[in-house]
Formats: C-alpha cells, sequence, structure tokens
C-alpha cells in the first residue's frame, strides 16, 4: 500500500498563486439590506467615524483633509463605492465634490493595489426612483425615472426594467432606454413562453433609490442587493453595484491570477487585447459572468449580456460594480443551488459546447520556427520513430508565403500537401494557423482573397467607408468583418481553395482580438466619441484602440466599439461553419479570442505563455475559469510558448499538460526544441508514459465532452465542485478533477520529488496500483519522483479506459479495461459513450451506444442503454476492482467461472473477458 504523510499545514504556496487579500473562510452569512438603513445604528457610526478621523489625523499626517460631512464619515471604508473611478487622473476634493460625491482621503495602497477610494458616493447620492411596477405574463415591467442628472454626457432620463421569471432558477432582469432603441449582442438565447411556477429565489424592489432585492428563500441568503450604490446609466456609461454574499467569487475572464478572485479592490477589465498573459491585464478575452458560493455550500452565478467595453470592480464589502460603456444592462441571475448546475444553467443561455472529434483529444505537437515541412515531418517520424502518441501536426504562420494566409511557401514548405498525405495514411491530422488580418499589398490581381474581400465590401471601413488599414504579420492588412454573413461565404470559399491543396483537419485562429501592430489604422483614429469615449475602462494601453482597430470602425451589423469583444467568437462561428462544409465532420477550432457561447464552436488555448514554473502554474486557475464559462475544450502551450523550457519543467509541464483537456506542446522560434524526442531518454521515456496513460483514458475522457454537449458539465473541474460543503476546497487552484472521479495532483514547482495536495473526505485509490488512502478531508505530502504524476480515483467510480496506442485511432480498437473504485459500502456507478468519433451529431441521430456501469453486492453489471454498430467493434477486456476488501473464493463471468488474481492490496483482477461492448454481462465474486 502506498504511504501518505498527512500534514496540518496549509497546501505550500508553490509559485505564488495566493493573492493578497485573498478570502477567509466564511464565518456567517449576513442578511445584507440598504446600508444607510436603521437610524440607532448610523448615530453609533458617526460618532464612532468621527473618532476614528481624530485619530487617524494624529497617525497619518493629516490624509483626511477637511473634515467630511458626518452623512460621509458614516460609510465604512469597505462600502465605499467609487464615484471617480477615472484612472490617470488625481482626484482632488474639488473633483470629487463636483460630481456630490465624499471626498475623504486615505493613506496610499501598496504598489500594484488600488485601495479605498478617496471619492465615494453618500448614501442620499441621487439615482433613479421606480414610477410605476405591472405585472405581465412572465414577470413585471417597470419605469425608472431620474429626477437630477448624474455627471456623464447624454444621461437617459428614463428607463424601461424588464423582469423575467424565466425558470424556477433562473432570473432574467434588463434594464435599456424607455425611448429608444439601443445596441443590444447579437447572440441567441432562449425565449420562455411562460413564467416559472415555484422559483427558489423571491425578488424584491426599492422604490426610492430604485434596487433589486434578489434572495434564496431556502436560506435567506441575498444574493444581490443594487441598493448600496447609485444607478447611473447614460449613454456611454452604464453602472450598477451589488452587495455580494461572501467573498468567494470566480469568473470574471479573460484573466491571470488565481482561481478565486482577490476582493480587495481589484478591479478586472474585459475588452479583447493582444498581449502575453500577465496579471492584473486585460487578456485575449471578455467573459461578463461570475460564480459565487455561499456559505453552506450553496452557489449562483450571475451573466452581464454585454460585449461593450467593461470593467468589473470588486471590494471587501463584500461588493461589486458593473461599468460599462454602450449597450444595455441586460443580467441572468443562475440559482443553481449547486456549483455545476449554476454552470449548467448559464450554458442553458448561452449554448452547449460542441462534441469535438476524438482526434481532438489525442496529443498536438507544433512550433512557430519548424523552418520548412521537412523539418516539421522529421519532427513528426522522430515522434513515430519512438512511439510516443501524437494525434495532430500543426503549422504556425511560417507555412505561408509572406505571412498571407491562404497561401503557401512554395520553396520551404513545398512537401506539405505530401506531409498531409503521410499523417492521413497514420491516422493522423494536421492543423493550421489562420490570422483574420488580409494583406492589402500585394498587386492587384495576384492575390484573391484581398481582391474579392475588397469587391464584395468585406473588411471593416473607417468613418469614411474605406477599408481601415493596420499592420500584422504580413505587413499592412485589412480586417475580415465576420459580422457580416457575406464575409462567412468568402471566408469559405478561400479555405476551400487551399484545402484542394493542403487538405487541412482544423484550424487555429490567432489574432483576432483583433490584433494590430498599430494602435487604430495607419492612420489614426478620428475624434469622436467612440474612440475618445466619456469614460474609458482601465484597458491595457489607456486606450481602446491600443493594438487594435479604432473602437470607430464600421462593421455589418454595428460599430466595433460595440462589436470589438465579440470578433474571435465571429471568426470562430465562420470557421467551424467552413470546416463542416468543407469535410463534412465536426470541426475542429482553436481560437485565441473568445466570448460566451464560444464553445459551441471553437476551443481555446490560453496563449502565448513563457517557459517558467509560473506560467505552468497559473495554466490551472485558466482551465478552471474556461469550464465555467462553457468552453471545456481548453489548454496551455506546454512547455510554455516563449523562452527556452528546462528538461524538469518540460517533464513536470508535460505530465500536467497530458490532463488538459486539450493537449498541445507548442514553443516559439530561436528556442530550443522542446518536443518529446529533444530530450534524455528518461525524460522522453516519462513524457510518453503520461501521453499514453492520456490516451488510456480516452474512452472517460470522451464521455465526459459528451456529458459537456448534452447538458453543460464541465470536464476539468475545481475540487469545490463536488465538495461545495468543504471550505477547505473553496481556494484550490492547483489541483483539478476529470469530471467526479479523478483527481490530478501535479508537481509545480522545481527540485522536488514530492508534492502536498488535499484529498478531499473518502476512499480515494491510487490510479495505477489501486492502493487506498482513507482522508478524513486533510493536506497529504505524496511521492512524485520525476516519472510519476500522481492520480487517484474517487470511491464509487467506474473508469472507462483502453490499452492506449499512438493515436486515437489505434487506441478505439483496442479491448476496454473498466476500472471499478468501490465505495465503503461496495458500492460504484460509471458510464460510457460510444461513437464513430467524427460525424456529426451522433447523439442527436441516435448513431451511438450508451452504457452504464454498476456494482452492488459484489456484482458488477453492463447495461447497453442504447446501442450502434461502432460498439460491436470493440471488447472488455480486462476487469480491476479496487478495494474488493476479501479475497474472492471465485469469479462468475455470465454465471461462468473465470480466472482472476488478487493482491494484497485489494485489488480484484479479471483478464481476458472478451465480451463485445454492445453485449450487456455481469461479473460476480464470491
Amino acid at each position: 500500500m502506498r504511504s501518505y504523510q498527512k500534514l496540518t499545514t496549509a497546501q505550500p504556496a508553490a509559485c505564488r498563486l495566493e493573492e493578497e487579500g485573498a478570502a477567509p473562510l466564511p464565518t456567517g452569512r449576513g442578511k445584507l439590506a440598504p446600508w444607510w438603513v436603521g437610524s440607532g445604528l448610523l448615530v453609533v457610526a458617526v460618532l464612532l467615524s468621527t473618532i476614528t478621523v481624530w485619530v487617524l489625523r494624529q497617525v497619518s499626517g493629516g490624509w483626511l483633509g477637511p473634515t467630511a460631512p458626518p452623512k460621509c464619515l458614516l460609510v465604512p471604508e469597505s462600502r465605499r463605492f467609487d464615484c471617480y473611478p477615472e484612472r490617470r487622473v488625481v482626484v482632488t476634493q474639488e473633483l470629487c465634490e463636483s460630481r456630490g460625491c465624499c471626498f475623504i482621503q486615505t493613506p496610499p495602497a501598496a504598489e500594484g493595489k488600488q485601495g479605498v477610494p478617496w471619492c465615494f458616493y453618500p448614501p442620499d447620492f441621487p439615482s433613479y426612483t421606480l414610477e410605476s411596477l405591472k405585472q405581465t405574463a412572465l414577470g413585471v415591467v417597470g419605469l425608472l425615472l431620474r429626477r437630477e442628472k448624474a455627471y456623464y454626457p447624454r444621461d437617459i432620463e428614463k428607463l424601461r426594467l424588464d423582469v423575467e421569471f424565466e425558470t424556477d432558477t433562473r432570473l432574467h432582469i434588463k434594464i435599456t432606454d424607455a425611448a429608444n432603441p439601443r445596441y443590444e449582442v447579437p447572440l441567441d438565447v432562449p425565449r420562455v413562453t411562460k413564467r416559472a411556477e415555484n422559483p427558489i429565489y423571491s425578488l424584491n424592489f426599492s422604490w426610492d433609490p430604485f434596487g433589486v432585492l434578489l434572495q434564496r428563500k431556502a436560506t435567506g441568503t441575498v444574493l444581490l442587493n443594487t441598493t448600496v450604490a447609485p444607478l447611473i446609466f447614460a449613454d456611454q456609461f452604464l453602472q450598477i453595484s451589488t452587495s455580494l454574499p461572501s467573498k468567494f467569487l470566480y469568473g470574471l475572464g479573460e484573466h491571470r491570477g488565481s482561481f478565486l478572485h482577490s476582493l480587495d479592490w481589484n478591479t478586472l477589465t474585459l475588452w479583447a487585447r493582444d498581449v502575453s498573459p500577465t496579471e492584473s491585464f486585460n487578456l485575449y478575452g471578455a467573459h461578463p459572468f461570475y460564480l459565487l458560493m455561499e456559505e453552506g455550500g450553496d452557489a449562483h452565478g450571475v451573466f452581464l449580456l454585454n460585449s461593450n467595453a467593461m470593467e468589473v470592480a470588486l471590494q471587501p464589502a463584500p461588493g461589486l460594480t458593473w461599468r460599462t460603456i454602450g449597450g444595455v444592462l441586460d443580467f441572468y441571475i443562475f440559482l443553481g443551488p449547486d456549483p455545476n448546475m449554476v454552470i449548467q444553467q448559464y450554458q442553458q443561455v448561452i449554448g452547449f459546447p460542441a462534441m469535438p472529434p476524438l482526434w481532438a483529444l489525442g496529443f498536438h505537437l507544433c512550433r512557430w520556427g519548424y523552418g520548412s515541412s521537412n523539418e516539421t515531418w522529421q519532427t513528426v517520424r522522430a515522434m513515430r520513430n519512438y512511439q510516443i502518441p501524437q494525434d495532430a501536426q500543426w503549422n504556425d504562420i511560417d507555412y505561408m508565403d509572406g505571412y498571407r494566409d491562404f497561401t503557401l511557401d512554395s520553396q520551404k514548405f513545398a512537401s506539405l500537401p505530401s506531409l498531409v498525405q503521410d499523417l492521413h495514411k497514420h491516422g493522423q491530422h494536421y492543423v493550421m494557423i489562420l490570422d483574420p488580418g488580409i494583406s492589402s499589398t500585394s498587386p492587384h490581381g495576384s492575390y484573391w482573397p484581398f481582391d474579392e474581400g475588397l469587391r464584395r465590401g468585406l473588411f471593416l471601413n473607417t468613418t469614411q467607408g474605406q477599408p481601415l488599414i493596420g499592420q500584422v504579420w504580413p505587413g499592412f492588412t485589412a480586417f475580415a468583418d465576420f459580422s457580416n454573413p457575406d464575409t462567412h461565404q468568402w471566408w469559405l470559399e478561400n479555405l476551400q481553395h487551399f484545402h484542394a491543396h493542403v487538405p487541412f483537419d482544423g484550424l487555429w485562429i490567432d489574432m483576432n482580438e483583433p490584433s494590430n501592430f498599430m494602435d487604430g489604422s495607419e492612420d489614426g483614429c478620428p475624434p469622436g466619441d467612440f474612440d475618445s469615449p466619456p469614460y474609458t475602462p482601465a484597458v491595457l494601453g489607456d486606450s481602446l484602440s491600443a493594438k487594435t482597430v479604432c473602437a470607430s470602425a464600421k462593421q455589418k451589423v454595428s460599430v466595433h466599439y460595440n462589436l470589438h469583444n465579440l470578433y474571435g467568437l465571429m471568426e470562430a462561428k465562420a470557421t467551424a461553419s467552413a470546416l463542416i462544409r468543407i469535410r463534412g465532420k465536426r470541426p475542429f477550432v482553436i481560437s485565441r479570442s473568445t466570448f460566451p457561447s464560444q464553445g459551441r464552436y471553437s476551443g481555446h488555448w490560453l496563449g502565448d505563455n513563457r517557459s517558467q514554473w509560473k506560467d505552468m502554474c497559473y495554466s490551472i486557475p485558466g482551465l478552471l475559469s474556461f469550464s465555467l464559462f462553457g468552453i471545456p475544450l481548453v489548454g496551455a502551450d506546454i512547455c510554455g510558448f516563449s523562452g527556452s523550457s528546462s528538461e524538469e519543467l518540460c517533464t513536470r509541464w508535460m505530465q500536467l499538460g497530458a490532463f488538459y483537456p486539450f493537449s498541445r506542446n507548442h514553443n516559439t522560434q530561436n528556442e530550443k526544441a522542446q518536443d518529446p524526442t529533444a530530450f534524455s531518454p528518461a525524460a522522453r521515456t516519462a513524457m510518453k508514459d503520461v501521453l499514453l496513460t492520456r490516451y488510456s483514458l480516452l474512452p472517460f475522457l470522451y464521455t465526459l465532452f459528451h456529458r459537456a454537449h448534452l447538458q453543460g458539465d464541465t470536464v476539468a473541474r475545481p475540487l469545490f465542485f463536488e465538495f461545495p460543503g468543504d471550505v477547505a476546497t473553496w481556494g484550490l487552484d492547483r489541483q483539478f478533477l476529470w469530471g467526479r472521479s479523478l483527481l490530478v495532483t501535479p508537481v509545480l514547482e522545481p527540485g522536488v520529488d514530492s508534492v502536498t495536495g488535499y484529498v478531499p473526505q473518502g476512499m480515494w485509490y491510487d490510479f495505477y496500483t489501486g492502493s487506498s488512502v482513507n482522508s478524513s478531508g486533510e493536506m497529504l505530502k505524496m511521492s512524485a519522483p520525476l516519472d510519476r504524476l500522481n492520480l487517484h480515483i474517487r470511491e464509487g467510480s467506474v473508469l472507462p479506459t483502453q490499452k492506449p496506442g499512438t493515436t486515437t485511432e489505434v487506441t478505439r480498437g483496442n479491448p476496454l479495461r473498466l476500472i471499478v473504485a468501490l465505495s465503503s459500502r461496495a458500492t460504484a456507478w460509471g458510464d460510457l459513450f460510444w461513437d464513430d468519433g467524427e460525424s456529426l451529431d451522433t447523439f442527436e441521430q441516435g448513431n451511438y451506444s450508451y452504457v452504464v456501469f454498476n456494482v452492488t453486492q459484489n456484482i458488477f453489471t453492463s447495461t447497453v442503454l442504447h446501442a450502434s454498430t461502432e460498439a460491436s467493434k470493440v471488447t472488455v477486456g480486462t476487469l480491476r476492482v479496487f478495494g474488493v476488501q476479501q479475497p474472492p473464493s471465485k469469479v462468475l463471468l455470465n454465471g461462468q467461472e473465470k480466472p482472476f488474481s488478487y493482491l494484497d492490496n485489494q485489488v480484484l483482477t479479471v483478464s481476458d473477458l472478451g465480451i463485445s461492448l454492445s453485449q450487456g454481462f455481469s461479473l460476480q465474486w464470491l
């Protein structure tokens, strides 16, 4: 039996992933009401605040400035909602009070921190009032009125409130201009036809000032209370704040940091941007959705359906402020009550992810800088020579002629068509990169993609109606307008032309924020409220056009100001559609920029990371965040994109990366090679072994993706999703689960031969040996030599695995190996989804098999609930049962005695079963 050292200390801070201000464990649930209510408390607060002001004056050298009005002193620091959020402005008392707000200086925050706002809203700051409220068939409709102008231009006086009780666990609240239409995100969302009958929430309104108070009926927990700060709704500045019932908040991507957000005055900006993943920067995608854990293990989620530039300010009250500079306030609230259900309910709105082809779940290999198709081919042959699993070979932009889309370097990549033919011959696949910037400098008539796009009017235009010209890899470029359906047809035609020459299988769409090496365009950006809005969120570069196109650029559906964050989604939609038309099979697309509903069309990789231990650590929070966002096909560049990886780092990263749902090793040009064949025999063997482990688990992983596609389950899963009542799991982001059953505990720091991880309460089994550990919910130190990744199976699970091959095609023909991990009650359950691995809509059309495995009273049963011909092509070879406490005297397969083995660590093995998957069977041990 494996030995585990039980620890009482917290999990070590390898890679410094904890951020200051991380939430403590919950101690109590507050029923939050408007914070100015309660006259007796206010008197006490004023007295205490006055004393506090005097004391602080003595110790701070006068930071507080002139004495603030009593109404300001009563606002606790943690509940000061920022009235002057503009960056790069020194907020003075004069500026603050010109907005009618309170000004109290506090000591400066630590470097890199924002700290308590000096300028904040007083309790009586004018807001909207709820003038009327009427019942509708689906909910209520109301009129909001602002009698005093706020401080941003084009304040909207009358707002319409629409509330729909869509389901018992989903509430829809929308606030928009009562008189004039406004831009709304062109996303297909479900339309309900009847009001929820038994909602698990209760909704109340404050009339003056207007506010929403949402509670969970079962516990009384206040989930939203928007009376904590005024509602502001101007043409280009929309702001609403709420209290939060706890500090355990996740989501709000795309950012690099811990999975659990700090609420210590932390602002998260959502504006798609090409920048190497860096803490505090707005990154490639925008996901205005958060999940929040409530005390007791309940969870809820909030989605703001808005695609404009946005920031979300978090503060320790705990509280949250949404600020966006366009569109409408269109909220969906998901009541769970468990975190898995919250994510399922979110995807019922944005759409469930597509089912990937099986080969997409194999190992992918790429680099920028192979230099030629022959060198690429040599890498493929080396992988085959060492019998290292690989399903897909990729090329970066160096395959192109002058970095132009839909072209091929006829000198260095002349043999690419032959390479692709060879990949297909070996059951492998080819993926190539595409960028949305189309070269605009080729002589007229020599480059069809630009000439035809120009003729059809398919590019982003300037305010003058001419194609906006920026600069990307090929030089000066125009940018395809994927909001135009005609662009989708042009994109398809370009891909068809290229596929006839190089029959690629999948597409990698990069630079689609869209990225621009210039700010705006070759001519800059024109003056005006799109490129210089009254308020600019805290975007990297302090400008909406920083390293992208002008916000004023014209697109078919709307202005780029509204559509920027949708660019990657719209390109992914066009690309997936084109692949279906060209290949007639499930599309495989990986996109850098993403937006809600992206999972329907593509996966995502976490961008241009670095070959550093810290980057490997941060990949796990990234993985888990995109699980929340409904994009389960996600991974980071294994071993790092930029810089050179050490052998130790790459070995550990390959071990972790073998358990990314999307597993690809990729690096940049002019650095050491980092594919598995580039390292010593020991490292190469460790990498090969962990990839074989991944391939053995493909039936389990594929079934998880089916459940994601069918109902929105997560694939890579945070521990607290399975153990929401265990607060010790709420901050964990250096381990994760596959589904509910497989715990992955990687090594994330150099020079160690052990790893400390949290093992939730219950019986867990070593994946490789079947030895058990019975945990009370504790930190355990596990042996982790350089050739080992710790994997544990949760009690009560059945994992379908398979004898691994070097490709998914070979693997899927091998016998199945079923692993049973018995619970303390000697029961277990599992399932398997099986189809041909590539055809479209197999589940929807009934062309699949679905098998359920169950163990009770020492009897294992395999029950075929749905059958297809594919299942008859594979057999069940081996059954291993972990946790059989007494040595059996005999084993019966369908009533016939069968040879078996039994080990001292309580593992029962029955081999050579030879039963078709399409046939149900039972196996009993006595």
